[in-house]
């Protein structure tokens, strides 16, 4: 038997909004100590890993580890049944071929109930390797959602560099260009400026501002954000969900043509 009830249904719709854009389909790996989903977007480019610490959330058990399939947009439909600060249960049998939803308003004097038919999803989990970066810089959410927004209107794809003055954005395309840069300003009062940077190597890197743009949607869900970044490897952008876990995306970087055009 699984079970585990949200106080407010928003956090549940801010992931499944985070997450479906990109995996259509996936399963919710549930445990003793909390509910894990993995997947990659149809065109393998990218990575999609949540993590809800059972003991973080209004209550929680799970008597027998199981793999739910979940249906991303399906699940999404019925969490906007729901009212953002209803308290929301969600749970499944071990062998139930359905989940269950239950809303109660704050006031407890309304219920409803759903029910979701699961899917059988052939994944493999893949093991996302232990990583040290090159450079790590944590900075509002609401910025970088703002950066990657208007550098989309410029090109396709944006070169991030991490050096010791800061974080540079540029993009190109047919139209012009555009650069934002950022220094670092770490800072006792909360606000946009905030940048602090953990660098050991400066890094140059290209990626697609459209998977970009799919992360910023977990935006909602933290204030701060984390890019992580190191030659060769993965981008990681990494949002916190309060307590109670993180959603992260990785992020393949891009390839100059000419690099690996072979005749």
């Amino acid at each position: 038997m699984f079970e585990a009830t949200f106080n407010q249904a928003s956090i549940l719709k801010q992931v499944l909004e985070a997450t479906k854009d990109l995996v259509n389909d996936a399963n919710w790996d549930c445990s003793a100590e909390g509910i894990a989903l993995q997947a990659m977007d149809s065109s393998h480019v990218s990575l999609v890993s949540l993590s809800l610490r059972g003991d973080e959330l209004a209550s929680y058990r799970c008597e027998n580890q199981i793999s739910l399939g979940i249906n991303m947009n399906t699940m999404t439909k019925i969490l906007k049944c729901a009212e953002n600060n209803d308290r929301t249960i969600i749970r499944a049998d071990d062998d139930a071929d359905v989940m269950v939803f239950v809303f109660e308003s704050e006031g407890r004097d309304k219920t409803s109930k759903y029910e979701m038919k699961l899917m059988d999803i052939d994944s493999e989990h893949l093991g996302i390797p232990e990583q040290e970066y090159s450079a790590t810089v944590q900075m509002s959410s609401k910025e970088f959602s703002r950066i990657v927004r208007d550098l989309s209107t410029i090109g396709e794809n944006v070169e991030i560099t991490v050096d010791k003055e800061g974080i540079t954005f540029g993009a190109k395309g047919e139209s012009g260009s555009g650069t934002v840069s950022l220094k670092s300003n770490p800072s006792v009062d909360e606000g946009s400026s905030n940048i602090t940077i953990d660098l050991t190597d400066s890094v140059k890197l290209n990626f697609a501002l459209r998977y970009l743009t799919f992360f910023t949607k977990a935006a909602p869900l933290s204030d701060n954000v984390s890019l992580s970044l190191s030659a060769d490897v993965p981008l990681m952008v990494e949002y916190a969900i309060g307590d109670v876990g993180f959603i992260r995306y990785y992020l393949a970087p891009k390839i100059d043509d000419d690099e690996d055009t072979e005749e």
